[in-house]
């Protein structure tokens, strides 16, 4: 069987342009292995560095983990983006989704009620060229989200979309292929 190959060098800390250094040994010490996205997206140290702060400071922000793993799943089912949905059942799983929710947010919606009107807004916002249906927008704000923890949504929308079209346009293979080609070549 041959091995899937991206599109884009899948660089590591040794084959990196200098710039995007900094941002891969910071994920290193983080999570001690790169993700093929992350490798591919070295290629350009702009690119690495705006996705990496654009990441980071949505993690700050006020939509719970939860929210955002649900969020991101929902994009990913939408884009159908094969390599972000294998990554997102077990980070998904790491921050406290059962099985029946990771599923229910692959069609934007949740046991939830309140994350359920936040996840059909976020279909409406991906679903036309217009802005979403106004009132999936006052559900939203009738479940107790707040206009920051909307406008966050859709920061996240735009986040993982970004990855989503990365990763699609290098045809980057699931984590963990690329790497056991690279620990057989250079063996």
């Amino acid at each position: 069987m041959k091995t899937k190959e991206s599109r884009f060098k899948v660089h590591d800390e040794m084959t990196a342009p200098d710039g995007s250094l900094p941002v891969l040994k910071g994920a290193l010490a983080a999570g001690g292995q790169l993700s093929n996205f992350v490798g591919v997206l070295a290629g350009s140290p702009a690119a690495l560095r705006a996705y990496a702060r654009f990441r980071s400071e949505l993690r700050q922000g006020t939509l719970p983990a939860r929210t955002q793993q649900r969020i991101a799943i929902a994009v990913a089912a939408d884009q159908q983006s094969e390599y972000a949905l294998a990554a997102l059942q077990r980070s998904a799983r790491n921050a406290g989704l059962g099985v029946d929710e990771i599923a229910l947010a692959r069609e934007f919606d949740s046991g939830d009620e309140r994350e359920a009107a936040l996840l059909r807004y976020v279909r409406g916002l991906l679903a036309g060229d217009g802005p979403p249906p106004r009132h999936l927008h006052e559900e939203a704000r009738e479940a107790g989200w707040e206009d920051e923890q909307i406008l966050e949504a859709v920061s996240h929308v735009a986040l993982h979309s970004f990855a989503n079209l990365v990763t699609r346009a290098g045809d980057v293979p699931a984590d963990g292929s690329v790497e056991e080609g690279r620990a057989v070549r250079a063996a």
